[in-house]
């Protein structure tokens, strides 16, 4: 059987990326950081890796895939994007918002879209 060992973004600055994720979700490095690469890990438990790689491909406008970070509630979810756009983090202007969406479009300090997700909705 098979498990989800790692979630892999590309980026165009490992260290710049790491600053930023290890600060939005309280991970750390799993090992030194390299200049094209790393793997970053929960700092208590366990849990999804999330590893960085050199990449010099472009961003993708609308990624097929992108993470989905959790919050509690609507205020949560609020103080989190806020958190978030003081880490670097920018707004994206989403086009395909649903009138009810119980997410909001962010990017990080690389351009890789992500979401923050209202997760207090029934």
């Amino acid at each position: 059987m098979l498990t989800v060992g790692s979630v892999v973004l590309g980026v165009s600055d490992v260290q710049r990326a790491a600053a930023f994720w290890t600060a939005t979700l309280g991970y750390v490095p799993r090992e030194e950081i390299a200049d094209d690469w790393v793997v970053l890990v929960p700092a208590e438990g366990t849990g999804v890796q999330l590893s960085l790689g050199l990449s010099e491909t472009p961003v993708q406008e609308l990624p097929r895939v992108h993470l989905d970070l959790y919050a509690g509630d609507a205020a949560d979810q609020a103080a989190e994007v806020e958190r978030l756009l003081g880490l670097g983090a920018q707004r994206v202007d989403w086009a395909y918002y649903p009138d009810d969406a119980d997410f909001v479009v962010l990017a990080d300090t690389e351009g890789n879209r992500f979401c923050v997700i209202d997760t207090g909705r029934p």
